[in-house]
């Protein structure tokens, strides 16, 4: 049976959300039975289109990311948690927005407020908006969405440019305009991830964890300890991909020839894992004698 995220978030502790961004990506975290999916912007517009997260993406390439990404998550009973930017422009295209996440399969849209064209949490430069104009934001995507169930993480990235009480208000403005979730980007200590958790006992907090990234990457037990509900992994896929790719085309290239099915994923169990035994079966089931 599924759970819902609302349900999943209300547990004790912090759980662990790995950052998808296809769908042999989202094949992979179902099979490692993930609790949560975490579509991330970054991996999505790189793998999609080749290209930084950096605004450059529009709503309609990301929703139709959502719906592939989606239908796979609600066959596998597991939440995904998208990643919707700033929501794509105003008030307008905030709430046409929430309407088609929803729509197509996620449990939760994640919403920012940088500027537009806005760019990875864990990039330089990533000037925010008014106060006021993201909590509006806020205030419509939670009229916007169809099903309570369907919930609105805030996400402020005012830490790297303004300080860590700056992002503390904002998060507090973004509480009392309805989110369901908070979301305060690139702390950049043990402690101000500490003081995050002090300051909103209350609701779910999400703790964004990047490799290489401004924040300390922890654990999933130290962040419950913290505070924190749920813990994305956004880049660990794409990363591990990277490099598990970089290695294997240039050990092709080098040598001519491959590193053997020792080194691999094993073919069979991908053919089991893409979903050909259903291929299979329907062929056996409708083969003429």
């Amino acid at each position: 049976m599924s759970s819902s995220l609302r349900s999943i978030l209300a547990e004790p502790g912090c759980v662990v959300a790995p950052g998808i961004y296809d769908m042999i990506s989202t094949h992979l975290a179902i099979s490692a039975k993930a609790r949560i999916l975490y579509m991330t912007g970054y991996g999505t517009v790189a793998s999609h289109l080749g290209i930084p997260d950096a605004g450059l993406a529009s709503f309609r390439d990301m929703v139709d990311r959502v719906a592939v990404m989606g239908r796979a998550a609600r066959e596998a009973g597991i939440p995904l948690v998208a990643d919707g930017d700033t929501g794509y422009g105003g008030l307008l295209n905030v709430d046409m927005t929430v309407k088609e996440y929803e729509r197509a399969g996620a449990s939760a849209i994640q919403l920012e407020d940088q500027v537009f064209p806005k760019k990875c949490g864990h990039t330089p430069n990533r000037p925010v908006v008014p106060k006021q104009e993201m909590a509006d934001k806020i205030r419509v995507a939670v009229e916007a969405r169809q099903s309570d169930d369907f919930l609105i993480i805030a996400r402020t990235d005012a830490r790297s440019d303004q300080g860590l009480d700056e992002a503390l208000d904002r998060m507090a403005a973004y509480d009392a305009a309805g989110a369901d979730i908070l979301f305060v980007e690139s702390p950049e200590s043990e402690d101000e991830l500490r003081l995050i958790g002090e300051r909103f006992p209350h609701k779910p907090l999400v703790a964004n964890m990047v490799e290489g990234g401004r924040t300390p990457v922890l654990d999933a037990r130290r962040l419950g300890e913290l505070g924190f509900s749920l813990a994305i992994f956004p880049a660990i896929g794409f990363l591990s991909t990277a490099k598990a790719l970089e290695r294997a085309y240039g050990d092709l290239v080098a040598t001519g020839a491959s590193a053997g099915k020792d080194d691999l994923y094993s073919f069979e169990k991908f053919n089991r894992m893409i979903g050909f035994e259903r291929v299979w079966e329907f062929d056996k089931r409708h083969a003429r004698d």
